[in-house]
């Protein structure tokens, strides 16, 4: 039986009210019911914050989607901004802004990826409030494989990289050329020692920075910038660079080969999406993630979490339906673009000249 909690304080304002309510009837009209605080079986958390001191909602499991929920009447200025602060020290995995200075007024849906978007709100029509649930429901029922099996045992040969590796190096101080790595926001600026760990733990990554690229080492095994580094300075092998050689379905972990003397970083959370990837297609011989767009691209129809394997399910999919799975261009929709490639040279001689910075929200 799934279940739902309601955390934080939903009674200061009328708007938060009828919020909760709304919220309430849709889920469970699908099915939820109602849980306790403390359950590990919680599967989505509601949680109202004052934007101004936002309090997080201490998870019991990795499962459980939290949904930041702030109300203003100020004027929003930038929305990323201004929004995106909360959801990163709220701990949430999703944020929802009611801004009440807008006329109409508007629902923002903030995500960790910087995905944002509206919907407008119209009080007298409960038909938003269906738009937002059907948005909703979707991220939160994903399932996240973010958690990683360090094993030491990368060949010698391999503990300084090779040809492979040197030319993932060289692609990420192109992307940095080509100001195609925006900086990320200041994640430890935002949250102390503490918080820092749990949303470490929470959502598998080492910081917050935006774009990866990988390259097939041999069979399905390839070799990715790691989380949180920086792409445009990769060297160490083990710390900027892994070499993904499995994914374990039951743990739902992937599988790392690193040298014994190197403290391992975490992969990448895209690493499932693109194990999928040259899983399927051996003709496949690198990919490249950006945050960054390109005109008449298809796209996803829903903006999973990363990490999530119905996002790298939706992404494999488009590229399966390519006129070349080798040279696909595939829409994250509010995300940005996986570009597949025979080798990395390949996937920027197509782009060169293409690519539009700004994401397009929808």
């Amino acid at each position: 039986m799934d279940r739902y909690y309601l955390a934080g304080d939903w009674n200061r304002t009328p708007t938060l009210q009828r919020f909760k309510e709304q919220m309430k009837q849709r889920l469970e009209a699908t099915g939820y019911v109602p849980g306790d605080e403390s359950g590990e079986d919680i599967r989505i958390v509601l949680n109202a914050v004052d934007p101004d001191h936002p309090r997080h909602f201490r998870r019991k499991g990795k499962g459980t989607f939290v949904v930041t929920v702030a109300e203003s009447d100020r004027p929003m200025g930038h929305v990323l901004r201004t929004a995106y602060p909360v959801l990163v020290r709220s701990l949430g995995n999703l944020l929802i802004w009611l801004d009440r200075s807008a006329d109409p007024a508007n629902m923002w849906f903030v995500t960790l990826e910087q995905g944002c978007y509206s919907i407008p709100e119209d009080p007298a029509d409960g038909a938003c409030f269906d738009k937002v649930f059907e948005r909703l429901l979707p991220l939160a029922t994903s399932r996240l494989v973010i958690d990683n099996i360090f094993e030491p045992d990368l060949p010698e040969h391999l503990h300084h990289g090779d040809d492979a590796t040197r030319s993932l190096s060289e692609a990420g101080k192109k992307l940095d050329r080509m100001n195609l790595l925006p900086a990320p926001f200041p994640i430890e600026e935002l949250l102390s020692p503490r918080e820092l760990r749990h949303i470490k733990r929470l959502y598998g990554i080492g910081g917050l920075s935006y774009g990866n690229l990988s390259v097939r080492q041999e069979g399905n095994r390839f070799w990715m910038s790691a989380s949180g580094v920086n792409k445009a300075d990769l060297r160490e092998i083990g710390r900027d660079i892994l070499l993904i050689k499995d994914f374990d379905e039951e743990k739902a972990a992937m599988r790392i080969s690193v040298p014994p003397h190197v403290e391992p970083k975490r992969a990448s959370v895209d690493a499932i999406e693109h194990w999928m990837i040259y899983t399927e297609h051996p003709e496949v011989g690198a990919i490249v993630h950006i945050h960054a767009w390109m005109e008449g691209v298809r796209s996803t129809e829903i903006n999973y979490p990363c990490g999530t394997v119905q996002l790298a399910e939706a992404v494999a999919d488009l590229v399966r339906q390519a006129d070349d799975p080798a040279a696909a261009v595939v829409g994250l929709k509010n995300h940005g673009l996986t570009i597949t490639g025979r080798n990395l040279e390949d996937i920027f001689q197509r782009i060169e000249g293409k690519i539009i910075p700004q994401v397009p929200m929808n």
